[in-house]
């Protein structure tokens, strides 16, 4: 996968590269587990990357998504959101967890219900979940990989 251009999709769809900076680290520390791509013409136009949480186990972080500023809202994030949610569910993780809009990510089965049994330095309206499969997961703290520390 060419890091390059996917770091000028985040950072074109973001207007910033803190977002990029953040994908580039997650990368290097080894917790970046999924990144996904949406390519036309042989050109990226939308980037969604999945990282292992350090805890609850077999959970991770979907952030960021990323679309070309003249390609969003045509559904691109959506699908990327979709993928990348049944490839977690294919490797048998448990939750994934999201900060955002929950006018946006609801749509796609996240609950700030399902977040407010975990115990995160992001809680509140805008930290969601979503559980993979029938069991529940055991409360535990949410840590992030340490790249998202760094994040400005």
């Amino acid at each position: 996968m060419d890091a390059a251009k996917i770091r000028e999709i985040i950072t074109a769809a973001f207007g910033r590269p803190d977002e990029a900076d953040l994908v580039d680290a997650l990368r290097a520390g080894g917790d970046l587990t999924h990144s996904l791509v949406t390519e036309e013409k042989g050109e990226i136009v939308g980037h969604i990357a999945l990282s292992r949480l350090k805890s609850p186990a077999q959970s991770l972080a979907l952030a960021p998504v990323s679309v070309a500023p003249d390609r969003q809202g045509e559904g691109i994030g959506g699908a990327l959101i979709r993928a990348a949610i049944a490839r977690a569910r294919d490797d048998g993780d448990a939750l994934i967890f999201v900060l955002g809009d929950p006018a946006y990510y609801t749509r796609f089965g996240f609950t700030t219900e399902t977040a407010t049994r975990f115990d995160c330095a992001y809680a509140g309206p805008y930290f969601m979940a979503m559980e993979l499969g029938e069991a529940k997961t055991a409360p535990a703290p949410v840590i992030y990989a340490e790249a998202f520390g760094e994040l400005g």
